[in-house]
């Protein structure tokens, strides 16, 4: 099932023109409304039973109008309980992306999760003074956006922040789900389990809320690795300390069953060394993230052409460099005695040499090999040892005596008929 959880609906049309399978699913459970995703699973109900939609912060708070067997983390761990019972999971090597949209945007959770957290349980914001203090002009333009401010106040904070926490217990309880009936079913001893995310969200930190930039709260993603084969026990319940990217996981699932990594498509690093205690002998000296804001209204407001509005970062471990296309100057933390990332070094003359340094690093990912995705080096090697006589391609021959014999006696013959 493809469902990104994203069905909204507004004057101009609705956001997916896909059909949503979620929505056809309510709909059979009874759900009234042509959109019951919009008004009961992001949604609760008022005093005199008006709609409080989850769109509107405010009302994060409420409890979703729907059972909460029916909310979509729960449906979507079902859909997958299917996918692992079908024949097509029992006859082969499988990949599921079990992909939950919560937590996410409209922050809504039905009960009993709605009332699990209480503003007295959110934690202060990861922000200081200093960075409202002549930012970065990109930086300085995502803090002052409608979802910066928003997340900068306190109310917005002590009504979303509970709710993100009753989605996210709701996840484990899904996932916990999940894995008794893996345990159950006995698939747990043969499945390798990854449970990682696309994106962290401010919240509030760094002034901001959503995805925009690449402080940790943002681009520090979880990681965490079940690999039931006896060659991670050595490994097991340890934590690795290593410059990883989520790319990395496509080759490792190709190796731990047994496939070939095409590594003329597939730019990662398999893990399995990792996770199998044996330290790779070569392995990155940095990690690159990139981001593209060209449709978002700070690229109007900063007068940033579309092709310009791209961000990229570097991080080698210590330091961390963001990047922005269209003349801006980078940004610098040193999160080894600024791990809040609060103090901005981009403009520092003292740091110069290490913003050289972090350019060199993200120069060099630029010039890897990101165009030759559909030929392996098996097949150039072969081409080199191989001529394009032999498939019949004849370019630079002067005459048969200089063709491969071969070649040239499939070019013999007498005309059948004449036209000229």
């Amino acid at each position: 099932d493809r469902d990104d959880g994203l069905w909204s609906a507004g004057p101009d049309g609705i956001y997916d023109a896909r059909r949503s399978p979620y929505n056809e699913w309510l709909k059979a459970q009874g759900y009234p409304g042509p959109n019951p995703w919009q008004d009961h699973a992001n949604a609760g109900v008022g005093p005199d039973g008006e709609i409080l939609s989850g769109w509107y912060l405010r009302n994060s708070g409420a409890a979703a109008n729907i059972r909460e067997q029916d909310s979509e983390t729960p449906w979507l761990t079902r859909r997958c309980m299917d996918f692992l019972g079908s024949e097509q999971a029992a006859s082969a090597p499988w990949l599921c992306h079990l992909s939950y949209i919560k937590p996410h945007w409209p922050y809504i959770v039905p009960e009993p999760w709605a009332s699990l957290y209480g503003p007295d349980q959110v934690i202060p914001p990861v922000r200081d003074l200093r960075e409202r203090q002549n930012p970065h002009p990109i930086f300085g333009a995502f803090m002052g956006n409608r979802v910066g401010q928003a997340f900068s106040r306190d109310e917005v904070r002590a009504a979303v922040i509970p709710a993100y926490m009753g989605l996210i217990a709701q996840c484990d309880a899904e996932f916990g789900r999940l894995l008794d009936h893996l345990e159950a079913t006995g698939r747990l001893a043969d499945t390798m389990i990854v449970l990682t995310s696309d994106h962290g969200d401010y919240l509030g930190d760094h002034w901001m809320g959503e995805k925009d930039l690449f402080h940790d709260p943002s681009a520090r993603i979880p990681l965490i690795i079940y690999d039931p084969r006896a060659e991670a026990d050595a490994t097991r319940g340890t934590v690795c300390d290593a410059l990883v990217e989520s790319i990395d996981l496509a080759p490792t699932f190709l190796e731990a069953v047994g496939a070939p990594v095409p590594g003329h498509v597939l730019e990662g690093l398999s893990l399995q060394p990792w996770l199998h205690g044996q330290a790779p002998a070569v392995w990155r000296r940095a990690v690159v993230s990139e981001y593209d804001w060209a449709t978002s209204p700070m690229a109007s407001d900063l007068n940033v052409a579309p092709r310009d509005a791209r961000l990229m970062m570097v991080f080698d471990g210590r330091w961390k460099l963001m990047h922005a296309e269209g003349g801006f100057r980078p940004m610098l933390f040193d999160l080894l005695n600024d791990p809040q990332e609060l103090v901005d070094l981009g403009d520092s003359a003292d740091h110069a040499g290490v913003i050289a340094a972090m350019y060199d690093h993200l120069h060099a990912w630029a010039r890897r090999m990101s165009q030759r995705t559909t030929v392996s080096d098996a097949q150039i090697l072969a081409r080199r040892q191989g001529s394009a006589d032999r498939v019949g391609v004849l370019i630079g021959v002067p005459s048969e005596a200089d063709a491969d014999p071969e070649m040239a006696a499939l070019l013999r013959g007498t005309a059948q008929a004449r036209f000229v």
